[in-house]
């Protein structure tokens, strides 16, 4: 049975889940990088605010982009944060004021990410979802140089 955009209707389903645990994490990782902004200290802080901004902003998209794929392939995105904190492979990170400290924290989550993503890529495949296998690679993509100028930072 194939659902209105003619993809695999059970394989759609398995990747919503899929998806809503993602879009979970990227809610986790997008207020880390939102409280990281807000109350870095220290000599960095003029550059980490700005780059904070840039990674928070940038999530906000994805998080918007993951939640409309999800209804795209006939799902329900999750959209309470006690159901992003319960499934989300990334911890929630309070009190964080010490900038490496909260890159090392991010590139923690981006690694992540980018394993969660991979794996998803290969379920979209599977199901033929060409849209998500998309979105997924191409978030690989940027992320990976992310991870390596997180890591470049860091020493």
């Amino acid at each position: 049975m194939s659902n209105s955009i003619g993809l695999d209707a059970q394989k759609s389903q398995q990747l919503v889940e899929s998806l809503n645990t993602l879009l979970s994490s990227y809610q986790i990782q997008y207020m880390n990088a939102r409280s990281f902004h807000w109350n870095i200290k220290g000599r960095e802080f003029f550059e980490l605010h700005v780059k904070f901004e840039e990674i928070y902003n940038q999530l906000l998209l994805k998080v918007d982009e993951l939640a409309e794929r999800i209804l795209t392939i006939e799902g329900t995105p999750l959209h309470a944060f006690s159901d992003y904190l319960a499934i989300s492979e990334i911890n929630e990170a309070k009190g964080v004021q010490n900038g490496p400290e909260a890159v090392a924290i991010l590139l923690d989550g981006f690694t992540l990410l980018i394993k969660a993503q991979r794996s998803i890529l290969a379920q979209a495949s599977d199901a033929e979802d060409e849209g998500t296998a998309s979105l997924m690679s191409d978030y690989i993509t940027e992320q990976e140089k992310l991870v390596w100028m997180l890591k470049a930072y860091l020493g």
